[in-house]
């Protein structure tokens, strides 16, 4: 089966030796008759004898040997034992066809050699060369596209529309505006939760300004925090103004009339300017039913820079008869105000009949439900109807 395949069976050493001839080496040198022993394989199934002193001289720098078969077979190109030792420089350009023919190999990979000396005397076989991990550290000459950077990632500071523009975006984009002022929203309710006092400092400012017409704080915090519940940042401030008309006015002419004149006394003093937006607050007790009374709030919003005037009241509580009786009785009859209404006001006469009562916040002992509070919620419907009566451009 061998020897159909062309394959020599039998040891190299039992041919005859052949005439000697000379082989033409591809460097110029003339290599002498082989001896017996040595055989290296060639395309045509033939052993070709090569002298011993070639094999010296193939370790070295020169280029490979070129060897003829004696029987006129095919030519051997002798490859060298290992890696030349000059003449050659590794780098990226280092031509990967070279030593294939012309041929690119099928792997970026460049053959590399053992470090493992041959055996004296044996041609290695080149086919049975393969690539060796560990070996010379060649760069691929083969190269890969790089990465580029995404344009739409990049962002340009100095090209319009680059960073700013996007900040602008984000900043005008409704739900972003919502969550912000969510979240600010949060803070300054966590803020004012631990420290109450917080708050006016913290809402205070904006385009907003109103006095209010009383340095009493039952008046000016209700009214502040009604408008800066309104309008978001509002400065609200308190001046006192005097009403003109009885401590304990009686009736709703006569609430109104005191607000109004607490509004007036102030721009006569010039305390505040002719066109400063102004809260003024004044109650009163009326009797509404046949000797049912109540105490009521009233509040006017006077805005002459955009010709705005509004009234609004407070919700109404019951007084008892006995009680007004009482402020009637202590106040004389030759009182220069009792067309306005009585010297003495219902809430001394409830701090003297009633223990645990005080005359300026009386409403909370009786309902349960402060003064402060009843002035808040009005005050906020005020300011509600004054926004609404605003020019947009002013809100």
């Amino acid at each position: 089966m061998m020897e159909e395949s062309g394959i020599e069976s039998t040891p190299p050493t039992t041919p005859p030796p052949p005439p000697p001839t000379t082989a033409p080496a591809s460097g110029g040198v003339s290599g002498p008759q082989t001896s017996p022993g040595v055989s290296a394989f060639a395309p045509g199934g033939f052993s070709s004898p090569v002298p011993p002193v070639a094999l010296t001289s193939m370790q070295s720098s020169a280029p490979p040997l070129s060897l003829s078969s004696p029987y006129g077979g095919p030519v051997l190109s002798a490859p060298p034992m290992g890696p030349p030792s000059t003449g050659f420089s590794v780098s990226a350009g280092y031509d990967i066809t070279r030593g294939h023919a012309g041929r690119t190999p099928q792997t970026p990979l460049m053959p590399s050699f053992s470090s493992a000396s041959p055996m004296p005397g044996i041609i290695t076989n080149p086919m049975m060369q393969q690539p060796v991990s560990g070996g010379l550290d060649v760069s691929s000459p083969i190269t890969f596209p790089e990465d580029t950077e995404d344009p739409r990632v990049a962002a340009d500071d100095s090209a319009p529309g680059g960073l700013w523009g996007f900040i602008k975006g984000v900043a005008g984009n409704p739900m972003v505006k919502t969550v912000l002022d969510k979240t600010k929203h949060s803070v300054e309710s966590m803020i004012t939760t631990l420290d109450p006092g917080m708050a006016p400092y913290i809402k205070s400012g904006g385009d907003m300004d109103v006095v209010v017409t009383s340095d009493k704080e039952v008046k000016v915090a209700a009214v502040r925090d009604a408008f800066q519940e309104v309008f978001g940042l509002a400065m609200v401030t308190g001046e006192a103004g005097q009403s003109n008309i009885a401590p304990q006015p009686m009736g709703y002419a006569a609430g109104v009339k005191g607000a109004q004149e607490r509004i007036d006394s102030l721009r006569r003093a010039a305390v505040i300017h002719e066109k400063q937006p102004v809260v003024s607050v004044e109650n009163f007790i009326a009797e509404l039913f046949p000797d049912k009374w109540f105490d009521i709030g009233c509040l006017i919003l006077d805005d002459p820079g955009n010709g705005i005037h509004l009234e609004t009241f407070t919700q109404a509580t019951p007084v008892a008869l006995e009680h007004v009786q009482q402020a009637q009785a202590l106040t004389p009859p030759d009182y220069n105000l009792r067309w306005s209404g009585l010297l003495v006001t219902v809430g001394e006469v409830l701090e003297r009949s009633v223990p645990n009562v005080s005359r300026t916040d009386w409403h909370q002992a009786f309902t349960g439900m402060s003064r402060r509070q009843m002035i808040y919620s009005a005050a906020k419907a005020l300011a509600g109807m004054y926004k609404q009566r605003l020019p947009s451009r002013t809100v």
